[in-house]
């Protein structure tokens, strides 16, 4: 776990506590997991052929990027049909910004919902 990612850091009296950017995306989508109207995460083809050729775990339709200290997210996901976009959107920005903020103790600048089709499921 955590081959190719980086680590976020927060210095502490006694010593650092690193966090792997892996954890921050299994948080990210436990808490998308929680909302009513997410239908499923999207890959994108690189994801895909990474999975496939180098045997690595696509992060599922989740990037991350850490920058002086603040954590953006982009999420990659379909809504269930049936469900307001703009609605579950919102609420899915809601619950990944507490729920990373909230265990990591980092600042979310944003989490930017890329809604990518429908779900029939």
């Amino acid at each position: 776990m955590g081959e190719n990612r980086e680590y976020l850091t927060q210095s502490a009296n006694d010593g650092s506590i690193n966090i792997s950017e892996d954890v921050v995306v299994t948080i990210a989508s436990g808490a998308i997991s929680e909302v009513e109207g997410v239908g499923d995460m999207m890959t994108s083809m690189t994801e895909q052929l990474t999975e496939q050729f180098m045997g690595k775990k696509p992060t599922r339709g989740i990037r991350i990027e850490v920058n002086n200290g603040e954590i953006t997210l982009d999420i990659y996901l379909t809504v269930k049909y049936g469900f307001t976009i703009p609605e579950t959107a919102a609420k899915v920005q809601d619950a990944v910004m507490n729920a990373v903020e909230t265990m990591t103790g980092f600042s979310v600048k944003a989490v930017n919902v890329h809604v990518g089709g429908i779900s029939f499921n």
